[in-house]
Order: C-alpha cells, then sequence, then structure tokens
C-alpha cells in the first residue's frame, strides 16, 4: 500500500492517481500509524516553505519520514515535499527574507532561483546520474517543474539535475529516501514510468 501524506499542502488526488497506476493500493491519510506503516509514503507539497513545514509538524510529519528513513522503508517527496527534507529554507510567505528549518535529512539550503522569469514553470529535462534506478528508461526526458526555489547542492547522494537559471537540484535518490523538485503526476508518460520505478522498491 502506497500512503499520500495528507499535511494541509499538496495535490493529494494528482498524487494519489498517478500512484494508481503503478497497480498499488493508494490511500491519502494524515494518521501517522497509517503513514508510518505504509509500504511506501508519498510526501507532496505546494506552496511556501514554512508554510508546508508548519503542516507538516502539526501532524508529525518530520518524525514519520524520519523514522521511515531509519527503518528504510521507502518515501518519496514531491516539489516542496522534497525541498523541506534539506536542513533550512528561506522561502516564507512572502514575510521576507526568514529561515525556516527543515526535516534536515540533507544537509543545505533552499533558496530563490537566480533566474529573470519566476516561478519557473513548465517542462526541463534532467541529467540523473548513470545507472540511476529512478530514471530507468526515462534519463533523456523532460518533466514538468512550478516553483521559485529550489536546493543548489547535494553532498554525498545520488542526485539528478537540471538548469533554469542556475544549475540545480532536480532530484535525489538516498536510499529508501527519494524526492523530486519536479512534479512527476504532471510529466505525462515520463512522469508515470518514473513513479514505477519508485514503486518497485517498494
Amino acid at each position: 500500500m502506497i500512503a499520500i501524506l495528507d499535511y494541509g499542502s499538496g495535490n493529494l488526488r494528482s498524487a494519489a492517481r498517478a500512484c494508481e497506476t503503478t497497480g498499488n493500493e493508494v490511500v491519502v491519510t494524515s494518521d501517522p500509524n497509517v503513514a508510518l506503516e505504509a509500504q511506501g509514503l508519498v510526501v507532496p507539497g505546494v506552496g511556501a516553505f514554512a508554510a508546508c513545514m508548519a503542516g507538516l509538524l502539526a501532524v508529525g510529519g518530520d518524525e514519520i519520514i524520519r523514522k521511515r528513513k531509519l527503518l528504510d522503508r521507502p518515501t518519496l517527496g514531491i516539489c516542496v515535499g522534497m525541498q523541506i527534507l534539506f536542513s533550512e529554507g528561506t522561502e516564507s510567505n512572502g514575510q521576507g527574507n526568514h529561515v525556516t528549518r527543515g526535516v534536515g535529512l540533507w544537509d543545505g539550503e533552499v533558496s530563490k532561483i537566480k533566474a529573470e522569469i519566476l516561478p519557473h514553470m513548465g517542462w526541463n529535462t534532467v541529467r540523473p546520474e548513470a545507472l540511476s534506478p529512478l530514471f530507468s528508461g526515462v534519463e533523456n526526458e523532460s518533466f514538468y517543474f512550478v516553483h521559485s526555489f529550489a536546493a543548489k547542492k547535494a553532498v554525498g547522494i545520488r542526485t539528478a539535475w537540471t538548469e533554469y537559471g542556475e544549475t540545480f537540484v532536480a532530484a535525489i535518490e538516498d536510499g529508501a529516501l527519494t524526492a523530486t523538485q519536479f512534479h512527476p503526476e504532471k510529466s505525462g508518460a515520463a512522469g508515470l514510468v518514473l513513479m514505477k520505478n519508485w514503486a518497485n522498491t517498494l
């Protein structure tokens, strides 16, 4: 079973429909026990980093994600659901520059992309590392992005990259913890292949 974590942020139904194409049972839940025990957990995210972290903390989602990583249970973060896995972010609901602590499973800051036009909205080719399980069969494909902030570095973990104004992290594979800055559920056939690749790790 794949659980979609409902913490007040994210395209829950879109994420659920994409997961359903993998052939797994899918449930949308804010129940900590269901989220912890599910074979796979998806953490979607839409909006500002600070707001998403507040919602995540309200349902104990940070601890659920940490426990799942320790237990080697597959978790997939999408868009801001990826960003909040880093140490900190500077996006704060239009309240100026304010640093918000993230879940902290990856060291680094999520900051505004240096580009003339924001948000970054559209299709970009992603450059994964060789022999990436997540990108198997879609190594040279484009995926759909909608964001203005991103992580600019990642150390010691399998990382995919893309460019918009500057180079930033497009996806991470870190054992049982996986995340994409783009939206696989909005990325057509390539996105569904990627979702199936992830579901194959369950």
